[in-house]
């Protein structure tokens, strides 16, 4: 069982904000009733996940679901990368130090690696699981055959199967809804999405012809390669006409974004972050909203062909969220 918002630290703990404010909104989502925790060995250079398990120090261990993902590099190494067995046991190893923590619910391949065998893929997370270090297996960014092929190997060889996927989903962006959300509902496969607010657009602080606000994601080096499909008149100006059915619906934009993708079929969470407390107070609001019929057919009349739907934009792999 997963919080409908989990709280995530990418760009933000070790990065964007100091240490002292990233426990006080990992404090913040706590209170709030945010119980699931997603991170990465590689964010912000493997600091991310060392400021993560501070702040979670002390807290019941029983009582939170903590994510962790591998694949991107996090040394100067050949085996410090990808998913070879070697590189999942050592960097799991590695995750479970930094987050002061015996083991991890969910361990995510944070994506597909072309020049592993898929079955030494899945008998090396197998063996975590096997060990008591990891609970559930979950991927992200594969695309639909590559979950089905390693489930497959893993029914084939008994092994423990794929339970969670994290791809981007977004009102702006629904490559999933084609191919991976009706394999994945056939598998019994949740989504726990990112950048349900598509890196910040859909609360509408990005304007048609303005130049996005200082400390946004727009301005940071790492977020720009996300960011930056948006940042034109067409999508900024579309984004524009969605305040007035936010409004008629009593949400704020970013309320009716994260409302829109819990009340998609499949989605188990959706992952927000934060460089300050008070936005986790306004985004957990939106678990409580619902999206009716009229609201989602507004939505896709305004965004039209902003939206992007087609599979094979599946996030390229010089990429990470």
């Amino acid at each position: 069982m997963v919080s409908a918002l989990a709280y995530g630290n990418w760009l933000t703990h070790g990065a964007q904000i100091d240490e002292e404010m990233a426990i006080a909104c990992v404090h913040k989502a706590l209170d709030l009733g945010i119980t699931t925790f997603d991170t990465a060995d590689v964010y912000a250079g493997t600091r991310a996940e060392t400021v993560l398990g501070n702040a979670l120090k002390g807290v019941r261990r029983e009582s939170i679901v903590l994510c962790s993902k591998v694949y991107w590099p996090t040394g100067s190494g050949p085996n410090d990368r990808g998913l070879s067995a070697k590189h999942i046991i050592e960097s799991c190893n590695a995750s479970l130090k930094r987050l002061g923590t015996d083991y991890l619910d969910l361990y995510q391949a944070h994506r597909y690696d072309y020049e592993t065998p898929p079955e030494e893929v899945m008998m090396a997370f197998d063996h975590l699981v096997r060990q008591g270090k990891v609970i559930y297996l979950g991927v992200s960014e594969w695309k639909a055959g590559e979950i089905k092929e390693a489930n497959s190997i893993a029914r084939e060889l008994g092994l423990h199967k794929i339970v969670s996927n994290q791809p981007q989903y977004s009102m702006l962006w629904r490559i999933i809804e084609k191919e991976v959300i009706p394999l994945c509902l056939d598998e019994g496969i949740g989504q726990i999405v990112w950048s349900p607010l598509a890196q910040g657009i859909l609360t509408g602080k990005y304007r048609p012809g303005e130049p996005p606000p200082a400390g946004s994601r727009a301005t940071d080096s790492d977020g720009q390669a996300f960011i930056g499909r948006y940042l034109n008149n067409e999508v900024l100006e579309a984004v524009s006409r969605l305040a007035p059915i936010a409004s008629d619906a009593g949400m704020t934009m970013a309320q009716m974004a994260l409302a829109w993708v819990l009340s998609r079929p499949g989605i188990s969470a959706a992952i927000v972050g934060a460089t300050r407390p008070e936005q986790l107070e306004e985004n957990v609001k939106a678990v409580d909203k619902s999206i009716n019929e009229d609201t989602s057919r507004r939505i896709d009349d305004v965004l039209g062909s902003t939206v992007v739907r087609d599979p094979s934009l599946t996030q390229s792999p010089q990429t990470r969220p």
